[in-house]
């Protein structure tokens, strides 16, 4: 509906066109006004020229009288993440060179793209050539792009998008709701990383940052001072209440650490630090008092700070929670304990409830996190062995954490859960991963012998459960051929790949872990695939099914293709120096945040 205001207008009509505007398309889950606020007399609309509301800042409804301070101690020791890299050969560096020159070709054709016909526009359609807003409409592939300009070396092209950024208005936007973890990781995400890779040479990347962190920060502004996640923004900028919703999800809650810490880090305003710790401190009470102790379920009742969903999973809506455990220890320089014993605990249920091994033909030890469904009955719910792209960063988590945190065994954990990823590229036609499927799950880690019958039976489980049993291996093999399953796996729920980072992620912080080649030789299989199938005219573009080399290309190319996987691409195929985990924290979205150094 579209409400327009003219001179002559009765007045009825105008408040209906504003009531209207103030309430509809609520968010998923979020709660409708009280009568109290539908009531209240809003500030006067902040208007600038163009016509459109814009977003200045008011006297907060439920300020904070004393703010948690960032720690101040010295930052303390962590144990070296990278691998000591010896000397590099000849040969070696020829062909370490080539491959990441054939990553960077990649990014600059994609880059040029976008740049040629999505110049501002939040993201590309790599098939048409025309654009679509995604993220507010303020330019989220060139932003989210920033600091991978300045690591191939693109500075021309960086300089330009320095002169662009300083037109994106960041007040203002058609969009009705902001969704914050995303505005987060990307905008605010991307401004920090650049700032910090180029030693804080570039103001105006800063001030960008503080420009969108002060927007992002008004969703704080409820009566428990947790965000709304899906924030009605109009509502703050008119001067009335909003309040969290009771189906918050968790990652969106939990992964605002990094990026509110930056900020007061470099700017010295505890405002935004405040904000995130109050968050940690209600997760980290919560913690052992969910159906799995030690996990976080998948939805949040933010508005009350409970955990009842029964779901638990580290996959999509999850996944960075825990992701930023051990980044957020490592950004604040070890000067609390709190995210290793929150990591600690969640490190326990992890291992001994959702890890499970692959059933492979060839006997490849690779494990993978299933989901569960709390039951009334701790330790008895059914694990449900689906896979998922998303959950690949599990990996190089792990990794990371046993570095920092001193848990050496949890390496080969790591290892495993990476080289789980590569086997779910390396066993598909096309050689890249699906977004979802499931596999046939071991009986014992330890132990997993190939049992042909057991991967039949799991088939007619999932695809034809109630079936009858008269022929068993008739009835798999025609499922098998029917849906395109490679051995070990019974179903591929979603055959899609979206341009997504997780895997390579986990294969790049591992092989900086390990100094493996072999995780390098994997890496340049991956993007060799993916670059055939997902080069068009204009940049790259999501595939629809991974099991047919013939598949038909999408036309979406989110902005995450060139902030994290093909940043991640370039990494492994750098020097070990460029961008080292031991100088940065890099946040979900692959931005790069410099670690305050230990004395």
């Amino acid at each position: 509906m579209l409400c327009v205001r003219k001179s002559y207008a009765l007045p009825t009509i105008i408040l209906i066109c504003l009531t209207y505007f103030l309430f509809a398309n609520l968010p998923p889950g979020a709660e409708s006004p009280s009568v109290n606020e539908r009531t209240e007399s809003p500030d006067t609309p902040d208007q600038a020229n163009d016509g459109r509301l814009h977003f200045t800042k008011k006297s907060e409804k439920y300020p904070v009288s004393e703010y948690i301070p960032l720690p101040t101690a010295a930052p303390s020791p962590i144990p070296q993440i990278q691998y000591d890299f010896p000397p590099e050969s000849w040969w070696g560096r020829r062909q370490r060179v080539k491959r990441q020159k054939a990553v960077k070709e990649a990014f600059t054709h994609a880059w040029n793209g976008y740049r040629k016909h999505a110049w501002m526009h939040d993201e590309l359609s790599p098939l048409s050539g025309d654009t679509r807003e995604t993220f507010a409409g303020w330019a989220a592939t060139l932003v989210d792009s920033l600091d991978s300009l300045v690591i191939m070396g693109l500075m021309d092209e960086f300089e330009e998008a320095l002169k662009a950024i300083e037109h994106i208005d960041f007040s203002t936007t058609h969009a009705t709701q902001i969704n914050i973890f995303e505005t987060n990781i990307r905008y605010l995400g991307g401004f920090l990383g650049a700032y910090d890779l180029t030693n804080g040479t570039y103001p105006i990347l800063l001030k960008k940052a503080t420009e969108v962190a002060d927007f992002v920060y008004a969703s704080f502004d409820t009566r428990n001072r947790m965000p709304q996640s899906r924030w009605e923004w109009t509502r703050s900028a008119e001067g009335l209440g909003i309040e969290p919703s009771r189906n918050t999800i968790l990652a969106e809650l939990g992964s605002l650490n990094l990026e509110f810490t930056r900020m007061t880090q470099l700017t010295k305003d505890p405002k935004y630090f405040d904000a995130i710790q109050r968050i940690a401190d209600e997760m980290e009470d919560a913690q052992k008092k969910t159906r799995v102790p030690g996990l976080w379920p998948l939805f949040v009742n933010a508005q009350d700070m409970s955990f009842p969903d029964p779901r638990f999973s580290v996959g999509g809506m999850a996944d960075s929670a825990y992701e930023y455990l051990p980044k957020e220890h490592m950004l604040l320089g070890a000067q609390t304990k709190q995210y290793r014993k929150m990591y600690d605990a969640a490190m326990d249920p992890i291992k001994k409830r959702l890890l499970f091994r692959a059933m492979t033909r060839d006997g490849k030890e690779v494990y993978f996190p299933g989901n569960i469904q709390a039951t009334l009955s701790p330790g008895r719910e059914t694990l449900e062995p689906q896979v998922e792209h998303l959950k690949c960063f599990l990996g190089g988590t792990v990794g990371i954490g046993a570095k920092v945190f001193d848990r050496p065994d949890e390496l080969s954990i790591a290892r495993k859960l990476t080289d789980g990823c590569i086997w779910g590229y390396d066993i598909m036609p096309t050689g890249i991963m699906p977004e979802i499927m499931y596999i046939s799950p071991c009986k014992h880690l330890e132990s997993c012998p190939w049992e042909e019958k057991k991967w039949y039976k799991d088939v007619r489980d999932r695809l034809a459960k109630g079936a009858q049993l008269e022929d068993l291996t008739g009835m798999a093999k025609s499922l098998i051929q029917k849906h395109g399953l490679p051995p070990g796996v019974t179903q591929i729920a979603d055959a899609q790949y979206k341009l997504r980072p997780e895997a390579i992620e986990s294969v790049f912080i591992m092989y900086r872990i390990t100094g493996d080649q072999e995780l390098q030789d994997a890496a340049w299989r991956m993007f060799r695939n993916i670059e055939k199938m997902t080069r068009t005219e204009f940049a790259h573009a999501a595939i629809d099914d991974v099991r047919d080399p013939h598949t038909e290309q999408l036309d979406y190319m989110e902005s995450f293709w060139l902030a994290e996987t093909l940043k991640y691409f370039y990494l492994i195929f750098s020097e070990p120096d460029l961008v080292s985990l031991d100088e940065y924290v890099l946040n979900t979205e692959a931005h790069p945040f410099r670690r305050p150094t230990a004395a």
